[in-house]
């Protein structure tokens, strides 16, 4: 499981947008959110930099989570 930190991930619409651009990638991803850590964790067999850049390009700045 990949996990994220995105810091201006602040509702119910950010986490949609978040989870459309990695199924975009992936369709199979699953994407869970937690809006109180700001954390996004995927499980997909995509490169952990590709699912960071698409998270990305949809407006949320992250970097990848230990």
């Amino acid at each position: 499981m990949l996990r994220f930190l995105v810091p201006d991930m602040t509702c119910s619409h950010c986490v949609a947008a978040i989870t459309e651009a990695v199924k975009a990638l992936d369709t199979g991803a699953r994407v869970e959110a937690e809006l109180g850590r700001r954390l996004v964790s995927v499980a997909t067999a995509a490169d952990p930099q590709d699912v960071s850049s698409a998270i990305a390009a949809v407006g949320y700045p992250n970097t990848q989570a230990a």
